[in-house]
């Protein structure tokens, strides 16, 4: 299909990007087949649509300094620009994708792909796939849901507690009750005996006695108000102290050895990234190298032999080879001369042996990272725990401070009533001294009793109070069991989360990578597959078991017999298969055909265009639209239902 023609699919707009001065191209569904030669823009136009999806994996033409892209898909527009300033490709517009970092991972598969490329660069396959998931916010939110579930479990216990308590509360209620209701008849009995006491009696002159006995009653409640309120802030005070103590020691035993300055630390960690990027982009033009030169010394690229003998036959690439490699000498292809394979060789081998170390630089340098981050993060917990310690101490202090002085007040509250009391209380012996009025004993007697009343009244109303409290309470239990049941549950998941992606990253793995084989039919590759083991390493200061990902390779001899070989041994087809599977793990355990409604797939020219026709077929089966950039002869190898683009 030529480019213009209107379909309703998906449209892609350039201009400026790449190698492409200007083109609209519209897709289908099902596959999309880029067909070309070489520097027809095929892999611009692929990044092309990486940058409308959100990618900043896009470079602009070498004349221009500015470019754009927009996606028409689904009735909508998405437009992304791009602008050159001061060296570096800045963009800007409405992207597909909030976050493009599923995609750039495992759905544009193009040659410089991470997950594609980490087989043959022998990376760590599982922080690969485990990097889209941010497992410090996975432990984080384990930390909050352990907190949330002790605070539920403190909470039901302790209204538990609080129901096995009612029976003791029901029985004070009922005892009150019956101690208020003896006390009233007996007021009752009390008043009678005084009004007939005042019928029998003239006047008397008593009155200041009975007024100093209200003044007396009225004096020992304010009293009882003053203690109560006494007992409850000293009760506060004691717990508050025994609270900042505990906070105290806490502040003390935390760790004094994280000075280091956060921001610092930060810096550092950029420059480490910024040394292990430098370092990917070096390992893998040195494999590229590496390859490249093993296939010219073993013949095997017939294509860029007859180039450099000025042959065009491929029917004589065998007499080529032949001059190439006879007694032992080869022709170099950068200068034309003759020299010795074993320089050559000796030359592969000190470029295997630079890779090797480029490797192993690049590990140690994933070491310092990690344990970078890791006192990073201990730094931040420590230093966010010791301000909160802190804050809460000074709290805690001014509150005590506060609260002692309301206790003092009280104190001398209290002895200023107790004082007045003793004051009427010797009065009032004074005034019934001086009377011996049978009327004022009845008084004195109804007096105290209506004190007693009262009394019960309250105490019977501060235990409803709390009846009423605790019945309310207790009715929250159900409600909290149900909470306690989610927490458990979400704790269950967010700890089995990584476990989870894990296990189904290898299954996914190994189930497609054994399809893929009995597919591709290589004669003597018996199986592929990926191990989950552990191996201890060191994480900041201590040593733990780390999840690693080991890659198996399982060839078949002549003779039948199985052996294990390693990545090194595995043919450029066969490594490019075991990384695009790879790949295909996790676009599936991450699904993100839910996300991005492309997957992306160029520079397949090492596998034979058999092959290709059966590998494209597999993907499709997962990838609802698959754009694939493929060579003529590569090309005419794949279903003729394909749609074919071969103008960009």
């Amino acid at each position: 299909m030529s480019a213009g023609e209107t379909t309703g699919q998906p449209r892609v707009s350039v201009e400026n990007i790449g190698g492409i001065d200007s083109t609209t191209v519209e897709l289908t569904t099902g596959v999309n087949v880029l067909t070309g030669r070489n520097a027809t823009n095929r892999t611009s136009f692929l990044r092309s649509i990486m940058g409308a999806l959100g990618s900043d994996h896009v470079s602009l033409k070498a004349d221009a300094d500015h470019g754009s892209v927009t996606l028409e898909l689904e009735g909508e527009t998405y437009e992304r620009h791009f602008e050159r300033r001061e060296g570096r490709i800045v963009s800007s517009g409405d992207p597909y994708l909030e976050d493009p970092t599923l995609a750039n991972l495992f759905a544009f598969l193009l040659e410089s792909n991470t997950a594609r490329q980490a087989v043959s660069q022998q990376d760590d396959l599982r922080e690969v796939i485990m990097r889209p998931v941010d497992i410090e916010e996975i432990e984080a939110e384990i930390s909050q849901a352990e907190s949330d579930k002790r605070r539920l479990d403190e909470e039901i216990d302790r209204l538990t507690s609080l129901k096995s308590s009612l029976p003791s509360l029901e029985e004070r209620r009922q005892s009150l009750r019956k101690e208020i209701e003896e006390t009233e008849a007996e007021l009752e009995e009390r008043r009678a005996d005084l009004e007939a006491s005042r019928a029998d009696e003239s006047e008397t002159d008593d009155d200041e006695l009975e007024a100093k006995l209200d003044d007396l009653q009225s004096a020992r409640n304010n009293l009882e108000d003053i203690q109560f309120q006494h007992e409850t802030e000293q009760q506060s005070i004691e717990t508050l102290e025994s609270e900042l103590e505990e906070m105290q020691d806490e502040l003390e035993e935390l760790p004094d050895g994280f000075e280091t300055d956060p921001d610092a630390l930060e810096r550092e960690l950029e420059t480490l990234r910024d040394q292990r990027s430098t370092l990917d982009s070096s390992t893998n033009q040195l494999q590229s190298i590496i390859q490249f030169n093993e296939e010219m010394l073993e013949g095997t690229n017939q294509r860029i032999t007859q180039a450099l003998q000025g042959e065009t036959s491929e029917t004589d690439g065998g007499a080529v080879t032949e001059q190439l490699l006879e007694d032992d000498t080869a022709m170099c292809w950068t200068c034309g001369s003759t020299v010795e394979t074993d320089q050559i060789e000796s030359t592969i081998d000190r470029l295997r042996s630079l890779r090797q170390e480029h490797v192993q630089e690049r590990n140690e340098l994933r070491r310092q990272i990690d344990d970078r981050k890791e006192t990073l993060r201990e730094a931040r917990e420590t230093s966010q725990r010791r301000q909160t310690l802190t804050q809460r101490i000074e709290s805690t202090e001014d509150e005590l401070e506060q609260r002692r002085d309301r206790l003092e007040t009280l104190n001398e509250r209290e002895t200023e009533l107790q004082e007045g009391i003793d004051d009427l209380e010797t009065t009032v012996d004074e005034l019934e001294e001086e009377s011996e009025s049978e009327t004022l004993d009845h008084q004195k007697e109804v007096t105290e009793l209506e004190f007693q009343v009262g009394r019960l009244e309250d105490d019977l109303a501060d235990v409803e109070a709390e009846i009423e409290e605790a019945e309310t309470e207790i009715g929250r239990i159900d409600d909290l069991r149900s909470q306690r049941e989610r927490a458990s549950e979400r704790l269950t998941d967010l700890r089995t989360r990584i476990d989870r992606i894990e296990r189904e990253s290898v299954e996914a793995f190994n189930d497609h990578m054994s399809s893929v084989l009995d597919v591709l039919e290589y004669e003597n590759l018996e199986r592929i597959w990926i191990e989950r083991t552990e191996r201890t390493v060191k994480e900041g200061r201590r040593r733990v078991d780390r999840p690693v990902f080991e890659l198996h390779i399982v060839r078949q001899a002549d003779d039948g017999r199985t052996y294990e070989d390693t990545v090194d041994h595995l043919s450029e087809s066969e490594r490019e298969v075991t990384g695009l599977v790879f790949a295909l793990a996790g676009y599936l355990v991450h699904e993100v055909y839910d996300e991005v409604p492309f997957m992306l797939l160029d520079s397949l020219e090492a596998i034979d265009s058999n092959r290709i026709a059966r590998l494209v077929e597999y993907f499709s089966e997962y990838a609802e639209t698959l754009v694939t950039a493929l060579l003529p002869e590569d090309a005419a190898a794949l279903d003729e239902e394909y749609t074919r683009i071969t103008s960009i």
